[in-house]
């Protein structure tokens, strides 16, 4: 491993959380100032660090640049926004898209729902692994060996009275959902939020994304929302057949 590669993406880790300082740069590498200041001049000169003012810094227009153009090359996202952003405009409900990467869940579209209760989300920030209906979906698509080695990881970080915490209920419900082809994170993740979820197919029948639709507990109760479970599943078969997915699919 580079350590001044490693310095430098601890340092763009840092500023994601807001402005810092010198000093406080320094302090999280555990360096001198003169290295951290060294590291900075070359982050700003590359624009992927900008100077605020004269003590602090914070994020460059180049990581902005990187991250929209990351988000382009994502064909599953463009090809489904038709689908997906019809679906929000229908409901009025926070929809998002997520994809299984490198073990980890990740948003990578979003469309805000009407109304004023709001999810805390965004586009790549991870989806917690054992209490969202996303990331249920995506996990339940994979090899059962699979699925065991990634639970075994799992801390099961009980967020609200409904989260599952267990392992072995986990993997049951994984089976669950793949059963069904559909996954509920019922107030498991945030207690004032529900949510369904339902997979995104490509060609071969692959899940290649998964699409939620979120709804706060108190503009619509969990009947209301399994409710509006039809309209999601017909905005996901429209989306995989925009990927490809044909309904004789194997």
């Amino acid at each position: 491993m580079s350590q001044s590669l490693d310095r430098a993406l601890t340092i763009l880790t840092e500023l994601a959380g807001g402005r810092r300082t010198l000093d406080e740069l320094a302090a999280v590498l555990d360096v001198h100032k003169s290295t951290a200041l060294r590291l900075l001049r070359t982050l700003e000169a590359r624009r992927f660090v900008q100077r605020e003012d004269v003590r602090h810094y914070r994020l460059g227009t180049t990581l902005f640049d990187l991250a929209h153009r990351a988000l382009e090359e994502r064909d599953v996202r463009r090809t489904v926004e038709p689908a997906l952003r019809e679906l929000n405009a229908s409901t009025g409900h926070t929809v998002h898209l997520a994809s299984y990467e490198g073990g980890e869940v990740i948003y990578i579209d979003k469309y805000d729902s009407r109304h004023q209760v709001r999810m805390y989300s965004r586009v790549g920030k991870s989806a917690p692994l054992h209490c969202t209906a996303v990331a249920k979906l995506l996990l339940s698509a994979l090899p059962e060996r699979e699925q065991r080695r990634i639970v075994e990881g799992i801390t099961f970080t009980k967020l609200t009275a409904n989260t599952i915490t267990d392992p072995t209920a986990y993997l049951a419900e994984l089976r669950k959902v793949r059963a069904q082809g559909y996954a509920v994170d019922r107030s498991e993740h945030e207690d004032f939020i529900h949510c369904i979820g339902a997979p995104i197919l490509g060609a071969r029948g692959e899940v290649l994304a998964a699409v939620s639709m979120s709804v706060p507990k108190m503009l619509l109760d969990y009947d209301g929302l399994l409710a509006l479970l039809p309209e999601l599943r017909a905005a996901a078969r429209t989306a995989s057949a925009a990927c490809g997915w044909r309904p004789d699919t194997p």
